[in-house]
């Protein structure tokens, strides 16, 4: 059982359902997986200290799958930025294929990776800039409802509008992202026009995920509105599962003349890793979209695959076809 799209052709695979690139869980672990059951798996270049370790990573990624998977380079304005074209040429080099980039001023990549012949997406959260990176060359849009975890940028449309809407101005083969993560969420996207998803939330409670059980237990057992928006004083909204420390960051943030070094220490990457790996819930923030409220088990990737491919495949065909007269 499959649905075809046009995003399915473009990538080689059987489901169009992609992982997207998460800090510190994007390994070969779950990538491979992903990429076995019949979705795309992605890896986070970030998540590996150099680019020699993401060199390796990608190497070991193919000892798990034959199958297509991809790598994320998320792109953030920083005062000591990593080494994003030693990143990009290491993605190169090691002859991968598909490239998900996101965030700010991506033509560079973009251009670069065009050149060596590698499909890419690009995430955006506003329609404005998904026409623009179209424009760029992009090869697929994935769009990012307000619902989802991460930066959802500051106009805070949610999905049922920002994805039709995308639609309407975008050509190239969409990907619906936030608040996604059953056979429902598949349908609809599909329905409001995408040609696939990109879920990342739901990738985490799986068996695959390299992440603490007592985080797998926290998604499950959270609501969806067990979420806080952070940041957004400072213009940089980013959505998270609610834990003490993002309590913490909203209450400090909160204050009157606030600045982003009162809450720098909480909002480490470093804690956020601990708090993944140890799972001490407490120890640092955890990205995680509305769509907790969704999630009620902790499957396989090859058994959540085909559970919402069968699911999204019995409401078109039964359901939606039975409606008409």
């Amino acid at each position: 059982m499959a649905l075809k799209t046009r995003i399915t052709d473009l990538l080689g695979i059987e489901h169009p359902i992609v992982q997207g690139g998460m800090m510190w869980v994007g390994r070969a672990e779950l990538a491979s997986a992903v990429s076995n059951a019949g979705g795309l798996g992605i890896l986070t270049a970030l998540t590996q200290p150099t680019p020699d370790d993401l060199r390796r990573e990608i190497d070991r990624c193919r000892t798990m799958t034959d199958k297509p998977f991809g790598v994320n380079l998320t792109i953030l304005p920083s005062v000591s930025p990593p080494p994003y074209a030693e990143y990009r040429k290491a993605i190169i080099d090691s002859g991968v294929k598909i490239v998900e980039t996101a965030g700010y001023a991506p033509r560079e990549h973009v251009e670069d990776l065009k050149g060596h012949g590698v499909i890419v997406m690009h995430k955006c959260t506003a329609v404005r800039h998904a026409v623009s990176a179209q424009k760029m060359g992009v090869d697929v849009i994935s769009i990012d409802g307000f619902e989802c975890a991460g930066h959802p940028g500051e106009d805070d449309i949610p999905g049922l509008i920002l994805i039709p809407a995308a639609a309407d101005q975008v050509t190239v083969p969409i990907l619906a992202s936030g608040g996604i993560g059953d056979g429902r969420g598949l349908a609809a996207a599909l329905a409001l026009g995408a040609d696939g998803i990109n879920m990342g939330t739901r990738f985490c409670a799986t068996v695959e995920a390299p992440i603490h059980e007592a985080v797998k237990q926290l998604l499950v057992g959270n609501s969806e509105r067990d979420t806080r928006l952070i940041f957004r004083a400072f213009k940089n909204t980013a959505r998270v599962a609610r834990n003490p420390v993002s309590e913490s960051v909203v209450e400090i943030s909160s204050q009157p003349g606030a600045v982003f070094e009162d809450v720098r220490a909480l909002v480490s990457g470093a804690k956020g890793r601990e708090a993944l790996e140890t799972g001490d819930i407490g120890a640092g923030l955890i990205w995680a979209g509305q769509v907790q409220g969704l999630i009620h088990d902790i499957p396989t990737c090859a058994d959540l695959l085909r559970r919402m491919v069968k699911d999204a495949t019995d409401i078109i065909r039964a359901r939606l076809a039975g409606m008409l007269a």
